[in-house]
């Protein structure tokens, strides 16, 4: 569904930002337990299928040419930082906590891994992969990941101030700075690099 709705909405030419958030207690606690269960009866093949379904869903999000928002509200375990981890600006509850918590179920965040360990950072993945610790919504803002922690009632005001400046800006040239950035993250300063943003 997410795959399909990101698809949708990318190719919407007057939509201007997206937010993703999430319902209930949660913003996203990962993959359903008993689900997974059963998938350990499924065939090598079948479990790579599904997997490789995520990985399609998360870079579907990742690449939308619109920006994307996450409202975090809650809780972001595992499979849910993935989710925030795609997101072009993230908006977290002071409240919640994240967890990569794959390694306590003797799983590898695999996945999800590209898409963390450019929000959150190499070091700090390295630890957070590891030791599948929680850390707050405060602790991800040190690092980075998150870009604003806001009290729970004051949520919806921030996530509206970030998409009324993102709607404030040209159409085009959001969504060109937000590909500039993928575009560019990681690569050398070579005279290629300075070439192709030159042109």
């Amino acid at each position: 569904e997410l795959t399909h709705t990101f698809t949708t909405l990318g190719a919407d030419p007057q939509l201007r930002a997206i937010v993703l958030g999430g319902h209930g207690k949660a913003f996203c606690a990962g993959a359903d337990l008993v689900w997974m269960r059963a998938m350990a009866d499924y065939s090598w093949e079948q479990n790579r299928a599904d997997a490789q379904k995520l990985a399609d869903m998360l870079w579907v999000i990742y690449s939308c040419p619109v920006p994307v928002v996450g409202r975090i509200h809650g809780d972001c375990y595992a499979g849910g930082v993935g989710l925030a981890a795609v997101c072009d600006v993230l908006v977290a509850v002071d409240s919640m906590h994240f967890c990569l918590s794959e390694a306590k179920l003797g799983l590898l965040p695999a996945t999800i891994g590209p898409y963390v360990v450019r929000a959150l950072g190499e070091q700090a993945s390295r630890r957070y992969f590891t030791t599948a610790e929680r850390f707050s919504a405060a602790r991800a803002h040190q690092l980075g990941f998150v870009h604003e922690v806001v009290a729970t009632d004051a949520l919806d005001a921030k996530v509206s101030e970030i998409v009324t400046a993102l709607i404030a800006n040209g159409p085009a040239a959001v969504k060109a700075c937000k590909r500039l950035v993928q575009d560019v993250a990681g690569r050398p300063i070579d005279d290629a690099l300075r070439a192709d943003t030159a042109r």
